[in-house]
């Protein structure tokens, strides 16, 4: 005759299946799992467990089992079902990534599943699984540039080599400028974030004028000399360079990462750079903003002061801003460069293969 396994519960386990037992919101094929073995540790046998719960003989044997077998885990889920999993076809699978990836719809840029389905004759459903077996997101594409500046290997690894190795006795600042931002104001409130509801703010607003910062990030410390002014032509950044060059500890060196944005190399400036001697000005390579730190400062103004910001004229505008840069200063943390300038070489030698691979579109 077969015997029940007996079951010991350990405390954790009867106070586990004691909150299972009695959770309103608990599942109820777990509530009744948890009284089986409740039931089964107070040596009840499984005729009177099914008489008790309601439940057949069967059942109460399988979920003791399961019990004794794997503890708490084994009722807590279901185990895998036998049967055999529904498979695409490898001839309809190739067709569908071929089309993905190699063809566009008539008059669309891009598939939906829907449209694919159709023109393949099988389910939308067929195309999602394909589309998520292989990583693929046709509804979803991101700006990408190589840069095709003919020094862009020297001017990477001399940028690089700041970040990584800085020089003793000097200061490495990233540099640019945030042109034409709007000070905008909503056309009316918005309602307030609440339970299950985001904050909300209108699609429409008042454009009150625009400002433009100057913003200098100091990659050893993570600190911000900043400020706003009308225009951004060389008048303005000889303007800015004066600033830095009044905020910096004189007996420093100064080695400024910047873009090669006209205004940066105009002859007024590179005259005012050979008068102050302890400027040194670093360019990176053409179409290669995300070398400079500053523009991850940028975005972080952008999206925590900037965007989401009602303005209703350029001086509370500039309020904003500065008192952005005294909070970010007061917490300041240093911008931390770790890819080395070979790692990205070759991704951008594979990034050159792949598009010269790519036809024309």
């Amino acid at each position: 005759m077969k015997t029940a396994p007996a079951i010991v519960l350990s405390d954790a386990e009867r106070r586990t299946l004691l909150g299972w037992s009695r959770g309103r919101r608990t599942p109820a094929r777990l509530v009744l799992r948890a009284r089986i073995v409740l039931a089964s540790a107070e040596g009840t046998m499984n005729k009177d467990i099914a008489a008790q719960l309601g439940t057949s003989k069967k059942t109460v044997s399988l979920w003791r089992g399961r019990f004794a077998e794997r503890r708490v885990a084994g009722i807590e889920t279901d185990a895998p079902r036998p049967g055999r999993q529904r498979s695409i076809p490898q001839a309809t699978m190739e067709t569908i990534l071929r089309k993905t990836t190699q063809e566009k719809p008539v008059g669309a840029t891009h598939w939906s599943t829907r449209t694919l389905a159709k023109v393949v004759g099988v389910s939308r459903a067929t195309v999602n699984r394909v589309w998520q077996a292989h990583g693929l997101k046709p509804h979803l594409s991101k700006t990408f540039k190589v840069s095709n500046d003919p020094r862009f290997a020297e001017k990477l690894r001399d940028v690089v080599g700041l970040y990584l190795d800085p020089p003793e006795h000097a200061l490495v600042l990233s540099c640019d400028e945030k042109s034409q931002i709007q000070a905008l104001d909503r056309t009316q409130k918005g309602l307030p974030i609440v339970p299950g509801r985001c904050g909300t703010m209108t699609h429409d607003y008042k454009r009150n004028g625009t400002t433009t910062l100057f913003a200098a990030v100091n990659v050893a410390e993570g600190k911000v000399i900043g400020t706003c002014q009308p225009k951004h032509r060389h008048q303005e950044w000889i303007r800015f360079l004066k600033l830095i060059d009044a905020e910096t500890p004189s007996e420093l060196d100064l080695h400024l990462i910047v873009d090669n944005y006209a205004t940066h190399k105009h002859p007024k400036v590179l005259a005012w750079l050979k008068r102050h001697p302890r400027f040194h000005v670093h360019f990176i390579p053409t179409s290669s903003s995300w070398l400079n730190l500053v523009e991850r400062w940028f975005r972080e103004i952008t999206d925590k002061r900037i965007r989401r910001g009602t303005f209703r004229n350029v001086p509370q505008l500039i309020a904003a801003i500065d008192e952005f840069i005294e909070q970010h200063n007061h917490h300041s943390k240093p911008f931390v460069w770790t890819a080395k300038a070979d790692t990205i070489l070759a991704k951008v030698a594979r990034a050159r293969a792949a598009l010269d691979k790519t036809p024309s579109v």
